[in-house]
């Protein structure tokens, strides 16, 4: 089988290397805009080597996991070029306008809109690891408009990486996707620039950070190319959470200045309710 990946970093990296590990027999061919990349990936043995959109004509699955702004441009490109048979699967963090775009084209029954929620703070082909999407949830969308075949041979491909599956239409996925991932890297880039700016003036601020600051501004580290057009593509569900997340900081902020702390005392402990919600829910990192 030939497997051709789109995006040789993280997800496309770590995909690719599992998928090298379930079938020795698998040709994975690497495409990229950045030749260093490739070059990385072929000395990583992540592919076994380069290759180009002319030769996506003899791909049996093709995987996209390209910053979304991008992938909107190249995905009908893509499947202009694949045979009736090819699979092509995205890992686009954003859905509805990637759906949009492919919505009339003459392949849509080949691509399957995909959200493997996996991942770390980390970019590039070193940062593709092994068992990278084992018990994390991918999240697909209109999955009755891939050919059935297809469809199959997809969820057999997520069955062997052991990820768990969901099913969502894409203004529903950008929406809660909105809450539990988008939001939560706002957050931390704004508390890394909150952080930034003091230190500018307290150079010892940092030897005092433990790991509730590090696990908390983890997500400061990604890749703002990734990120910048997921924020622009999920503009109108972005600000949105915002605004609430804003009113809850102003409520917490307006009870200490009243000195309320039995408020404040409420507010931690409604929401510790969390650790219920989440317990035995697979920790997924993107």
């Amino acid at each position: 089988m030939n497997v051709f990946v789109i995006g040789i970093g993280l997800i496309g990296g770590s995909m690719a290397k599992d998928i090298k590990q379930l079938d020795s027999n698998v040709r994975i061919y690497g495409i990229d805009a950045n030749e260093a990349h490739l070059d990385e990936a072929l000395a990583l043995g992540l592919i076994d080597q380069k290759s180009t959109y002319e030769e996506l004509s003899t791909a049996d699955m093709v995987i996209v996991s390209i910053p979304v702004d991008v992938l909107v441009k190249e995905l009908p490109k893509i499947l202009d070029r694949v045979h009736d048979d090819a699979l092509v699967l995205d890992a686009g963090s954003t859905k509805s306008l990637i759906c949009k775009v492919v919505a009339n084209h003459g392949k849509r029954r080949n691509f399957l809109a995909c959200h493997p929620i996996a991942g770390t703070e980390f970019s590039g082909p070193s940062a593709a690891i092994p068992g990278l999407f084992d018990g994390k949830t991918n999240i697909i969308c209109e999955i009755e408009k891939t050919a059935f075949k297809l469809q199959e041979k997809a969820l057999e491909l997520f069955r062997q990486l052991g990820m768990r599956i969901s099913y969502m239409n894409p203004e529903a996925h950008d929406k809660h996707i909105a809450y539990v991932s988008h939001l939560s890297h706002i957050s931390s880039f704004m508390l890394g620039k909150t952080v930034i700016e003091k230190e500018k003036n307290e150079r010892d601020i940092f030897d005092m950070a433990g790991s509730g600051f590090e696990s908390t501004v983890r997500l400061a580290k990604s890749s703002p190319a990734m990120w910048t057009p997921i924020f622009e593509q999920n503009k109108q569900n972005v600000v949105e959470t915002l605004e609430e997340y804003i009113r809850n900081l102003e409520v917490f902020k307006q009870m200490l200045l009243e000195d309320n702390f039995e408020g404040v005392y409420k507010e931690m402990s409604n929401t510790n309710k969390i650790k219920e919600i989440l317990k035995g829910i697979p920790l997924n990192k993107h």
